[in-house]
């Protein structure tokens, strides 16, 4: 049986045929499980050398929000020299490596008309079902991703259609949105106009007509901002796929660019090897509170902060939220945290950033887009065929699901050698950023979703 330890310090080693658990010593009840270097549980039982360790045998320490100093360990990344990507370069200086036509509406009620509009035109809609009979922040957080996607660089025309009663109505859009570039962004209120598909059929050839004259251009990778998630995770994930994702942004960031990392439930038991990374004081207060607060926020509907681990994850290896969390923060690579950013804001730091937000794929994808991200990275040891807003290029942390459902998996990352893997990556990536469509974009795979935690009437 071929296993791999992954750190000195475990004491349990991987099955590298099953992603599962094998003790590479005997563990006494109550010691702790340690795997990547930490703690991952503890044994609710006697473990012998070679038995399985898995949910029958041991269980999580996760419960309590706790208290942190901060005690920095990190080396910064040695500068590298950015290759060249070819990307439309936007008015205000930002890049886009898309330059679709999107419909973004501002309330539910319009998903219809949206869909019928995308079908005639050929652009791309995002539907929800929010925007009205919200109160408070939640109406302001369905304000803040709506804007955070008409803002994006990677469309080269935005539609913004609303109905004309609704909360988010469309002045109300337009008062967060504060600016943006006319001959990119256009309006549709389609209670106050006769034929709106015509008027909207009209509009979106507007918008064609000004994205036509965009043309990609050199600039360099330091410009590229990557969102990092994970999704349907196996016992792999955090030895092949995460790792090798991590190397990569490592690589992004010594060249200047920025990565997000979000998923902040799947940080906790994992949060001190990021706060250990934080580049000043400041970074890592505003990191723990990002850990803290979501822990409240579990323990104020109920529920345990500890409960994670999906059913598929379980099934692949993966037993506590530690080790989830753990697996999951490979992705960061060694990269320093600059900064904190909170739902629905974007990133403005070149470097790794935090991003406020749950793990839920669906969400993770959209959060991470508004976020400003022009693609992502999205690690799976199960499979999935779900894409975001802009290019989802979806990584295998094995073999058998890359091959089996090659129709969604862009990439396998197993192996031994995550050097090359990780070369070969960015080499992806570049294609990608130069126009090469990801699985995602190819089915018409796009969806999003928006978080959700307030009062709707």
């Amino acid at each position: 049986m071929d296993t791999v330890r992954i750190n000195e310090k475990d004491n349990v080693c991987v099955n590298f045929e099953t992603g599962h658990k094998i003790a590479a010593c005997d563990i006494k009840k109550g010691e702790d499980i340690i795997k990547y270097g930490y703690p991952i549980g503890y044994a609710t039982e006697n473990i012998k050398k070679g038995d399985s360790v898995h949910s029958h045998n041991m269980k999580t320490k996760l419960g309590d929000i706790l208290s942190y100093e901060y005690t920095p360990n990190f080396e910064e990344l040695l500068p590298k020299e950015p290759f060249t990507i070819n990307a439309y370069i936007r008015e205000n200086g930002d890049i886009g490596i898309r330059n679709d036509i999107w419909i973004v509406p501002t309330v539910g009620c319009v998903n219809s008309i949206a869909k019928q509009l995308a079908e005639k035109t050929r652009a791309i809609c995002f539907s929800h079902p929010y925007g009205c009979s919200q109160l408070g922040d939640d109406n302001k957080i369905t304000q803040l991703i709506l804007r955070g996607l008409i803002r994006h660089p990677n469309a080269g025309g935005v539609l913004v259609l609303g109905l004309g009663c609704e909360n988010n109505n469309i002045a109300e859009m337009k008062e967060v949105l504060g600016s943006w570039d006319e001959n990119r962004v256009k309006f549709l209120s389609v209670q106050d106009c006769e034929d709106e598909i015509t008027q909207g059929i009209e509009l979106i050839g507007e918008l064609k007509k000004n994205a036509l004259k965009d043309k990609r251009e050199a600039v360099p990778v330091s410009k590229l901002r990557i969102g990092l998630k994970c999704g349907g995770s196996d016992g792999f994930s955090g030895i092949t796929a995460n790792a090798v994702v991590g190397k990569v942004t490592d690589e992004i960031c010594a060249m200047g660019g920025t990565a997000v990392l979000t998923e902040v439930p799947e940080m906790f038991g994992a949060e001190t090897v990021l706060f250990e990374r934080c580049i000043n004081k400041e970074v890592f207060d505003k990191s723990v509170k990002l850990i803290n607060d979501f822990k409240q926020y579990f323990k104020d509907h109920g529920q345990p902060v500890s409960e994670n681990p999906s059913p598929g994850n379980k099934e692949g290896g993966i037993t506590t939220l530690e080790e989830k969390s753990l697996g999951c923060v490979q992705k960061g690579g060694t990269a320093l945290v600059v900064d904190v950013i909170d739902y629905g804001d974007t990133a403005t730091k070149a470097g790794l950033n935090l991003l406020n937000g749950p793990g839920n794929d669906i969400v993770s994808i959209t959060n991470l887009a508004a976020a400003g991200c022009h693609l992502i990275l999205f690690t799976t040891g199960r499979g999935t065929p779900l894409g975001g807003a802009v290019p989802t290029i979806k990584i295998a942390s094995n073999d058998n699901i890359a091959t089996k459902k090659s129709h969604w998996i862009d990439f396998s990352s197993f192996g031994f050698d995550k050097e090359d893997k990780a070369d070969k990556l960015v080499k992806l990536i570049k294609k990608v950023a130069d126009g090469e469509l990801t699985k995602n974009e190819i089915l018409g795979n796009r969806e999003i979703a928006i978080f959700k935690n307030g009062v709707t009437l």
